[in-house]
């Protein structure tokens, strides 16, 4: 029987990615750990291993293709003892009727679903979650059931009946499901809505608004003169950054605050630790073992700052606050086309020449697009840093599910009055944003006073 080999959803929030190289040609046999292809996430290549034993039939998806769904058919392996040309034709030809079976089949992985892991070659966790949905759609569970609106039970229907049921503006969990486990199938939808029995939508629902809609394409272009623009189409890094944006700014009620650092303390004692360094041998001679920034420092201050106030520590979810034990902090780095925020994981427990030399690391491989998803994909906070831009100030877009972002300025001279006096001091500000669901006012503001006290004493950040 062939097995048919989907795109891979290389992490919870993937809807599609670029198939950029086979490493396999039809007619080669493989086993279950080969590596059989790279496939472009928005942040990453990814390589992907087989699951199955057999023999490469077709080649569905060619080498380069961008935007490939997630489960759609991207090759057909031939079984044991299989024809590979008559395997082609059947994996090709059960393609198409995929989505229907689905209708008649229990709830279980697709066939032909592979193992994925990364170019480092750290293996890729499964991370089933449910998915939040837009307003007045319902939400999906990990097993592929619909969450009622109304009473919070969950409603296992196929993919088929769900959209069926939405056309038709219909409450799926409100029709009685006849198939496997009371799963709604198609014939159930068509049953309900032909004999009156289905459910129409919350009418709270339906007499919402709907959501102001941007400019369409056509639009934006005639305002502009043709010929005097040339279109880039967006890859998935820009597609998948603007759609957490819009997610961050329409669901997160962001507030605010800002205060200024002054940093000659701490510029001193990094001058003094980069001076003490030892040096390593290395394929370029003796080099300093590690060598701080100031952004090594801010990531350490805000690790402290939020162990000081665990509080501050959370991530918000419509049942619970996610109290976190740790401080993983987030860093934006800016690499070709957009930005990833590696993580370092438990700053708080770490010294700062091992922040300095992980975040070092992390920013290489990012630029290179070889980051594991679990090295960009969570945290409990993030520190955006546009100092060496010369901005004095921003406010960052909170990272879902992060509470909090720090958003970093340049540190420069400065007229201050100490004792009555105007001293000069390098000064820097700092903007917290904060997801006021989680984190109050003066819950933000200890935050912020906890970190600004850490980068003004820095030797507190050495014991």
């Amino acid at each position: 029987m062939p097995i048919n080999i989907t795109m891979p959803a290389l992490s919870p929030t993937m809807e599609e990615g670029n198939l950029a190289k086979w490493l396999v040609k039809e007619g080669d046999k493989v086993a279950p750990g080969d590596v059989i292809a790279e496939i472009e996430t928005d942040k990453a290549t990814m390589e992907v291993e087989a699951v199955d034993e057999g023999t490469v039939a077709k080649l569905v998806v060619p080498a380069g293709t961008e935007g490939v769904k997630v489960n759609a058919l991207i090759a057909v392996l031939a079984g044991e003892d299989e024809d590979a040309a008559e395997a082609a034709k059947g994996g090709g030809d059960a393609a198409p009727k995929a989505e229907a079976e689905q209708d008649k089949a229990p709830i279980s992985p697709p066939v032909g679903e592979m193992s994925t892991k990364s170019t480092e070659g750290g293996a890729v966790p499964p991370t089933p979650q449910s998915v939040a949905p837009p307003s007045g759609l319902p939400a999906i569970s990990p097993t592929g059931g619909e969450i009622s609106q109304s009473s919070g039970e969950r409603t296992f229907a196929s993919p088929l009946a769900r959209r069926i049921a939405k056309d038709a503006g219909v409450d799926v969990s409100a029709i009685a499901g006849s198939g496997p486990h009371g799963r709604v199938v198609k014939a159930d939808v068509e049953a309900a809505i032909s004999g009156g029995g289905a459910k129409a939508a919350p009418a709270g629902k339906a007499a919402t608004a709907p959501a102001p809609k941007p400019m369409s394409d056509d639009a934006v272009l005639k305002l502009f003169e043709p010929g005097s623009y040339e279109l880039i189409p967006h890859d998935n890094m820009r597609k998948t950054i603007a759609r957490r944006l819009v997610e961050a700014k329409s669901t997160i009620p962001h507030f605010y605050l800002t205060v200024d650092c002054e940093l000659d303390a701490l510029l001193a004692l990094r001058s003094q630790l980069n001076a003490a360094s030892p040096m390593k041998k290395t394929d370029k001679g003796e080099v300093p073992a590690y060598k701080l920034s100031v952004n090594d420092m801010i990531i350490k201050a805000m690790a402290m700052a939020l162990v000081a106030v665990p509080d501050a520590n959370v991530s918000w979810t419509e049942s619970a606050m996610v109290k976190h034990a740790h401080a993983d902090v987030g860093v934006a780095v800016s690499i070709p086309g957009g930005l990833i925020t590696p993580i370092v994981r438990k700053a708080e427990q770490k010294s700062l020449s091992t922040i300095s030399n992980e975040m070092k690391d992390l920013a290489r491989r990012a630029r290179e697009r070889k980051l594991k998803p679990e090295e960009y994909q969570g945290g409990t906070t993030a520190v955006s840093n546009l100092g060496m831009f010369g901005v004095k100030d921003f406010s960052a877009v909170i990272n879902p599910p992060h509470a909090t972002i720090l958003a970093v300025g340049a540190g420069e001279q400065r007229a201050v009055v100490k004792s009555g006096e105007i001293k000069i001091a390098t000064v820097m500000s700092v903007t917290l944003s904060t997801d006021h669901r989680a984190v109050d006012g003066a819950l933000g503001a200890e935050l912020i006073a906890a970190f600004r006290k850490l980068i003004e004493n820095p030797m507190a950040m050495l014991v």
